[in-house]
């Protein structure tokens, strides 16, 4: 059973910083492919970037340049650094894992099978 536990959430002024993390357990931590998502109230989900098993990076152009994904295979661990953080970052941020080879598409949830419980970011103006 894979399972994914998010923290590093919180509450922050606009231009503040926060590195999110993500623990994995269960299953092969390298051969999975990671993704950050965020949830704002009211709106769908959506992504915010990727990290391929050989650690190259894929971001929504609402996070290029301010946010940078990163993982560490020894510690089964993903991180979404942020920085000049706006209000319209708050969300419920998640991480998720998936175990295909290939995706039409990683920018969307569905392309992901195992998901963390979220954690909170708010950004207050």
């Amino acid at each position: 059973q894979v399972q994914l536990v998010e923290s590093g959430g919180g509450l922050v002024q606009a231009g503040a910083s926060l590195k999110l993390s993500c623990i994995v357990s269960g299953g092969t931590f390298s051969s999975y492919r990671m993704g950050w998502f965020r949830q704002a109230p009211g709106k769908e989900r959506e992504f915010v970037a990727t990290s391929s098993r050989s650690g190259g990076t894929v971001y929504a152009d609402s996070a290029k340049g301010r946010f940078t994904i990163s993982r560490d295979n020894a510690k089964n661990t993903v991180f979404l650094q942020m920085n000049s953080l706006k209000p319209e970052d708050t969300a419920v941020y998640y991480c998720a894992a998936s175990t295909a080879q290939y995706a039409s598409t990683w920018f969307s949830g569905g392309a992901y099978n195992f998901w963390g419980q979220g954690t909170q970011v708010t950004v207050s103006s």
